[in-house]
């Protein structure tokens, strides 16, 4: 007969291994970078500012619990989310830490606030300003790959080292929302601070690509292809 104890420490022991591999902020970061979309280690290491060496140990911790896979291509190491089911499991570990630690909060409101200092659009606001077809244009500031990875219908890409060539083709007289990768994402709010600095009614979407699949139940499209 299988001893209760020792199956409870067993059990709960690798529960503890995901939480432990979640225990840097840089895996946590690589968690969000991911959720855009598949990436070589060495796009993953300049996008959360380490150096390859130390990213491809941080990603062998992920891929050691199961929360990434890898895939090669020639030379270079690929890494995606392993299952829709990660990008849940961090969205969840991100809001018991909005609702628990006040720094948080706080430390969101001082960056948004400074850079951008426009009250953000939540996710109901901008589906009911859609659905009434209102005129508003969504732009998708994030690099041109993610975008063609999968972006929020109706978005236009308009990535931000672009923006400055892109403002003659954007409305002036009708609001625009930007969004990127997330709450935490900072190039949303750099493009609203520069389309307000040229006149643009411009603001942010509080929330990024992911956050929309997550609320409309959609699949991921690598996990799509995956699926066919």
């Amino acid at each position: 007969m299988v001893d209760g104890r020792e199956f409870k420490d067993g059990v709960f022991g690798h529960f503890a291994r995901v939480g432990a591999a979640l225990g840097h902020g840089k895996r946590v970061e690589l968690i969000d970078v991911l959720a855009q979309g598949e990436r070589s280690v060495e796009d993953l290491a300049r996008e959360v500012s380490a150096s390859v060496g130390n990213t491809s140990r941080h990603l062998q911790v992920l891929a050691g619990v199961g929360l990434v896979a890898r895939r090669v291509e020639g030379s270079a190491r690929i890494y995606r989310l392993a299952d829709p089911a990660v990008l849940r499991a961090y969205q969840a570990l991100v809001a018991v830490a909005e609702a628990r630690i006040a720094d948080v909060a706080a430390l969101a409101s001082a960056f948004f606030g400074a850079v951008d200092g426009a009250r953000a659009v939540s996710l109901a606001e901008l589906r009911e300003a859609m659905a009434a077809d209102d005129q508003l244009t969504l732009i998708d500031v994030r690099p041109e790959r993610e975008f063609a990875s999968g972006h929020v219908p109706g978005a236009v890409n308009v990535p931000l080292a672009h923006l400055a060539e892109r403002l003659s083709g954007l409305p002036r007289d009708a609001p625009i929302v930007a969004y990127c990768r997330g709450p935490y994402c900072v190039m949303a709010a750099a493009a609203v601070h520069q389309l307000r600095a040229a006149g643009f009614p411009a603001a942010r979407l509080q929330v990024g690509y992911p956050d929309w699949l997550t609320a409309s139940g959609a699949a991921p499209a690598a996990d799509r292809t995956r699926r066919n």
